[in-house]
């Protein structure tokens, strides 16, 4: 019985030895993790050491399911390999083994594979596990942020929302974390309160959701709001933020500023002004009125308008800003001066100045700033300052003088004023370019006459027989007296222009001689050229027929004997051969041989001559004329 004992307590402890690899010969060396993106490949290496070959190792990978349990996926040895059925992994995984190294190949891993895999390698005379843990990851989405659209009241009790951040699809769960101003904010009891949430997709990732409330301050006003985002990849840690946001504070003002936005500068009579009205505050609701001393007036909330200000309307402008919320009401005032320039008071000591005299005049304008004063005649600057001086008077000093007066440094301030001055004196006429002139006899000559001189001198026409000429006219100016007069002209005249006032006389003599027109030759008749063509063959045709009925005319009076004292038939008995030629006798006084010539300048023989030297005998010197059949 004891031995019996003994034996079973061998073997326990046998098998125990066993267990524990004692006299296990297979050693198994794996890594702790292995880390891949979703969707990528996942070789999870099982390295071993055994003293039997390969041939003799069996192979079994098993992963730990969520309750704990062990479940195998995949075996192989040296003559076979297969991957369970019924498991997540059945269509993805594969094995494969050489010296020292077994590799499990998960393909398309997916986020629910994140689990623990056990490599249980056995021998004939022992075995050897390992195991790693597979870790899964997926970047998430750009994060986002979105701040509040509407105010924040810095009069809240309780904190106000400022915005949201949101971070969706990653794996494992994203971390968000609030900044102002590069300064992370961390909660703070009633007053900085964060709440995250997170929501697992159908697709296993998740998407997290932050939301910051504050109680806000007006130092907050510029202050900018972001979220940072963090997320684990294999082999380490990243980080993406969002964009910055503002948020609008509504706090109280605490002053009130008031000024002048148009016109820029100095303002003077008849400028439009507007005035602008704002507080230092930011107020949700706020009510802005003006005054002037006690009167109330109206204005476009913040933004007073008056229209063609004068002088009157300078004084203090007050802009009351009341809050809707604590009713406060905050004043600020300011300043208004509008400057001014009366018209300018021209005056002189003479209207009147005689020839020779000085004439002196003063220009004054009652203004808020300093003028200058300028002095123009005939639109030409003749003198600086408020007093216009000028000395020995003559004729060119007559005339309107215009006083303006500006304000330098306000660019459209001035005013004018004209004065009128009259230098006396005995009539002088402006001697024209030409008194002496030609006319012809019945035309008529209009003659001008321009008189300086004041009082305004009267003008007379006369001629040399003392002739008084009525049909005149006359115009009076600030350069004095012009007079016209049309005078026809019969025969040679001599017209005077005679000017009087109260201080004497002056004249102008005009002589005029008339000249007689000069006979015009008659125009010559133009001879009208035919230039068509129809007129020229019409001629060309008729030249024809009148040549034809000439030839006519000469072989019928030929056939008649009527020329040369011929009959036609002796013409027409001439031999044939010479029926076609003209023949010329040829005859002078120291020969008696007459020769015959042919057209073409040939010596006729003898026999051919017969018949023309009987005509030549009667008819010398005569030509042959041919025969016409």
């Amino acid at each position: 019985m004891a031995a019996r004992d003994a034996a079973s307590l061998l073997v326990g402890l046998l098998v125990l030895f066993h267990t524990w690899g004692v006299w296990a010969d297979v050693e198994v060396n794996m890594e702790d993790r292995v880390e891949v993106y979703s969707g990528e490949e996942a070789r999870i290496n099982c390295m071993f050491t055994s003293t039997e070959g390969v041939g003799a190792l069996r192979i079994h990978w098993f992963y730990v399911t969520r309750s704990g349990e062990k479940q195998q996926i995949y075996y192989l040895d040296s003559t076979m390999k297969y991957a369970d059925r019924g498991t997540q992994f059945t269509d993805r995984v594969n094995g494969t083994i050489s010296a020292g190294t077994v590799v499990l190949t998960i393909n398309d891993v997916q986020v629910e594979d994140e689990v623990e895999f056990i490599c249980l390698i056995k021998s004939l005379t022992g075995a050897g596990e390992g195991c790693t843990k597979l870790k899964v990851f997926d970047a998430p989405d750009l994060p986002s942020i979105e701040g509040v659209q509407t105010g924040i009241s810095v009069n809240e009790e309780n904190p106000s929302k400022i915005g949201t951040c949101e971070v969706k699809n990653g794996f494992p769960k994203p971390n968000i974390t609030w900044y102002r101003n590069n300064t992370p904010l961390r909660p703070i009891q009633d007053e900085v309160e964060i709440a995250p949430s997170v929501t697992v997709e159908s697709s296993k990732l998740f998407s997290v959701r932050s939301e910051l409330r504050m109680k806000v301050t007006k130092e907050d006003k510029d202050d900018q709001f972001y979220c940072e985002v963090t997320y684990f990849v294999p082999g380490g840690i990243r980080m993406t933020e969002t964009n910055r946001i503002n948020i609008t504070v509504y706090y109280p003002s605490t002053a009130v500023s008031v000024w002048v936005e148009s016109p820029k500068g100095k303002i003077k009579e008849w400028d439009s002004i507007e005035l602008q009205c704002r507080g230092n505050g930011n107020p949700s609701s706020s009510i802005i009125s003006f005054k002037h001393g006690e009167k109330e007036l109206a204005s476009d909330q913040d933004t007073l308008v008056l229209h063609n200000v004068t002088r009157l309307d300078s004084g203090v402008y007050y802009c009351i800003s009341t809050d809707m919320e604590t009713f406060q009401e905050i004043p600020g005032n300011t300043t208004l001066f509008v400057n001014y320039l009366d018209p300018a008071v021209v005056r002189s000591e003479k209207a009147i100045v005689s020839q020779g005299q000085e004439l002196k005049a003063t220009c004054n304008a009652l203004s808020s700033v300093d003028t200058h004063t300028a002095w123009f005649k005939d639109g030409k600057e003749i003198s600086k300052g408020n007093t216009l001086i000028v000395k020995d008077a003559t004729f060119d000093t007559a005339g309107t003088y215009e006083c303006v007066v500006t304000v330098p440094e306000i660019e459209g301030m001035e005013t004018r004023g004209t004065v009128h001055i009259n230098v006396q004196g005995q009539p002088e006429i402006i001697k024209p370019d030409n008194t002496e002139m030609e006319q012809q006899v019945e035309t008529t000559v209009s003659l001008r006459c321009k008189v300086r001189g004041f009082p305004d001198p009267r003008v007379e026409w006369t001629t040399s027989d003392g002739k008084v000429l009525d049909e005149t006219s006359h115009e009076v100016t600030d350069e004095g007296v012009q007079s016209t007069v049309d005078v026809k002209v019969t025969s040679d005249i001599t017209v005077f222009c005679n000017a009087t006032n109260d201080f004497g006389t002056d004249a102008l003599t005009f002589n005029i001689k008339a000249i007689k027109p000069k006979t015009a030759n008659p125009p010559k008749k133009k001879v009208k050229k035919e230039s068509s063509g129809g007129v020229i063959i019409a001629v060309i045709i008729i030249c024809i027929l009148l040549l034809a009925i000439l030839g006519s005319v000469l072989y019928f009076l030929y056939k008649k004997g009527k020329i040369c004292g011929r009959s036609g038939k002796q013409d027409l008995t001439k031999e044939k051969s010479n029926k076609d030629n003209i023949v010329v006798e040829m005859k002078s006084d120291n020969t008696e041989e007459a020769v015959l010539l042919g057209v073409n300048g040939e010596k006729q023989p003898p026999n051919d001559q017969r018949g023309s030297s009987l005509y030549s005998q009667s008819q010398p010197h005569q030509k042959v004329l041919p025969s016409i059949s």
